[in-house]
């Protein structure tokens, strides 16, 4: 018994992915949740505590509480057509569980889970908030200066977007491939 220990110990039997998928899947889902409720529970702190268009210096003069409702994407943008920003938004939300599949990275997991969170806590403003389903105004509150007002979706979305950039510059894949480009060759010249 102690020879097929020792065999054991010697060759590990190699490790089955799917306790790894587990993990990031479960990563992937915690980070949305996250990024969804932390935005969702500091809209209705919002909307409860202040009144549209209210103030409040938070670390003056770089941060203030300054709530609005955005109809538009960022900077106002598109004011005339939100139903198209409930589309965009639910088609990205349904890309990103599509893409969840091919998890192979927990940089991976935490960068898609934030961008989730970030458009189904933005979407459930538009399909939910007034003035109409789907046309619904987003609650912006976050005031830096000469900046756009912003909600922690969006702080959400731009973190995601930022780790996807830094994974994709450095060469790693949704699956956690490594990309390493080739060395150049010297010229006969040289």
């Amino acid at each position: 018994m102690t020879d097929d220990l020792a065999a054991d110990a010697a060759h590990p039997a190699p490790s089955s992915p799917r306790p790894r998928k587990r993990l990031l899947l479960s990563l992937f889902a915690g980070f949305a949740a996250f990024a969804y409720a932390f935005d969702q529970l500091t809209k209705i702190w919002v909307t409860t505590t202040m009144v549209e268009g209210e103030r409040i210096p938070v670390l003056p003069p770089l941060l203030h509480w300054y709530f609005i409702r955005n109809s538009g994407a960022a900077f106002s943008i598109g004011e005339n057509v939100t139903w198209v920003f409930s589309i965009i938004m639910a088609g990205v939300s349904l890309a990103i569980l599509f893409q969840v599949r091919k998890l192979g990275s927990a940089w991976w997991a935490l960068a898609l889970g934030l961008l989730l969170g970030g458009a189904l806590g933005n979407l459930t403003d538009r399909l939910f908030r007034e003035p109409s389903f789907a046309m619904g105004h987003v609650v912006d509150f976050i005031q830096l200066p000469n900046f756009a007002i912003f909600n922690i979706a969006d702080s959400a979305v731009v973190s995601a977007v930022s780790i996807i950039c830094i994974l994709t510059l450095r060469g790693i894949s949704l699956d956690g491939s490594r990309h390493i480009a080739a060395p150049k060759e010297k010229s006969d010249n040289a």
